[in-house]
């Protein structure tokens, strides 16, 4: 076994958080980033590493549904989710993007990062 990283970034996905009510009402873009250490066999087998499109998928569901207020939360339950999809998954950094934060000044991002090691 051997330690890698697994990095997806810019996972692109509508949900409905916020915590003014026009942002639950409409949505928006959040710009995912997973940054994932995992521990894999080195015999090429995705059975011995973790599937980033699986994570991918987990990560798009979970921000299309349960509306909470504040991205500090929803970057705390992907994590969550993301460390509990395999034991493989010894370390991750979620960081949700919010671009269209509703700032009314010229600013290129907002984003929160929450990480953590399994165990």
């Amino acid at each position: 076994m051997a330690k890698f990283e697994i990095a997806i970034q810019g996972l692109k996905v509508w949900g409905h958080h916020g915590v003014l009510q026009f942002e639950k009402d409409l949505g928006q873009f959040f710009v995912i980033d997973a940054n994932l250490v995992v521990e894999a066999g080195i015999d090429d087998e995705l059975a011995q590493s973790v599937s980033y499109a699986e994570i991918a998928e987990l990560i798009a569901k979970d921000v299309q549904q349960n509306p909470v207020n504040l991205i500090e939360t929803l970057a705390m339950r992907l994590h969550a989710a993301v460390m509990e999809f395999s034991p493989r998954i010894l370390s991750a950094k979620i960081t949700v993007h919010k671009p269209n934060a509703p700032i009314n000044l010229e600013y290129e991002d907002v984003l929160v990062s929450y990480s953590g090691e399994n165990g």
